[in-house]
């Protein structure tokens, strides 16, 4: 197990994460220390466990709103897969007719074809 020093509100954390992940740990401080930052700025001297509740508490509230939208772009996305899905259906349905049709043409072509070339009985005028 890696082992990583973040600092949040200029004090040192000490932590363990998986080898490889040592980076992204950081990352993650860095961005946390950010919105601690910010409150203190906002706040002052509230204390350190007022500080990291308000900062996890705005965190989850991001991350709530990101979620809310994942969520309606999943929507938004079944439902543009059904309409597709549908599309296809309709679009083989056409593709169906239309092969029978070019069948029927293409039968009425060779029965044409046959009368012209005097393989069949000539139509009555």
């Amino acid at each position: 197990m890696a082992q990583v020093t973040v600092m949040i509100d200029g004090k040192a954390y000490r932590m363990a994460c998986e080898e490889g992940q040592e980076d992204h740990l950081t990352e993650l401080a860095t961005r946390f220390d950010q919105y601690v930052s910010h409150l203190k700025s906002q706040f002052g001297e509230i204390g350190d466990l007022r500080l990291t509740v308000m900062a996890g508490i705005m965190v989850m509230d991001e991350l709530s709103e990101v979620d809310r939208k994942l969520k309606n772009l999943q929507t938004e996305a079944d439902g543009l897969k059904q309409g597709r899905v549908a599309a296809l259906s309709d679009q083989q349905k056409s593709e169906e007719v239309l092969a029978s049709a070019l069948s029927e043409v293409t039968s009425q072509i060779h029965e044409l074809a046959a009368k012209l070339s005097g393989k069949a009985a000539p139509a009555s005028h």
